[in-house]
């Protein structure tokens, strides 16, 4: 792609929805953290694709925090959007709620930064296009990603 053309924002946005089940949970009956960042993964990467139009690979996981436990029976939603392109990679933000259907309950649990890479056919890197944020929090998450990137070069450059 030679010249690199911009999307929005919003044409990355991708919702996932899953039902906790008893093999997704632990002995309390939580959902396991391993099942969540894999809901997460697949979530963002569906996201950076749309927004590439390409497959694109996993580069990194800054971090996930876990704020409010999911329970067994709970209706899990994860949207995820681009907050920023670079060349090649993307920074793609994930937020998680549960629902609990019986009790009328929506709580956000869970937020996820993964940094995502455009491949090939060969699987190499290729350049992705640019992203326009619109709305005010659009463009908070976009200036934030590039001072998440920064810290992670430089911690990767530290090392």
């Amino acid at each position: 792609m030679n010249e690199r053309r911009a999307k929005k924002v919003s044409e990355s946005i991708t919702t996932m929805t899953e039902l906790v089940l008893p093999n997704y949970t632990n002995q309390l009956g939580n959902l396991l953290g391993g099942q969540l960042m894999h809901w997460i993964d697949i979530c963002a990467a569906l996201a950076a694709a749309k927004h590439s139009n390409r497959i694109c690979v996993t580069a990194s996981v800054d971090k996930i925090d876990f704020h409010h436990p999911v329970y067994l029976g709970n209706v899990v939603t994860l949207v995820a959007s681009v907050n920023r392109a670079f060349k090649t990679s993307m920074e793609v933000g994930v937020k998680v709620f549960a629902e609990n259907f019986s009790e009328g309950t929506r709580v956000h649990t869970n937020s996820a930064y993964l940094t995502f890479v455009s491949v090939d056919e060969k699987r190499k890197p290729v350049d992705t296009f640019e992203i326009v944020p619109e709305t005010a929090d659009e463009k908070r998450r976009f200036e934030e990603a590039l001072l998440r990137r920064k810290t992670r070069l430089e911690k990767r450059n530290h090392l």
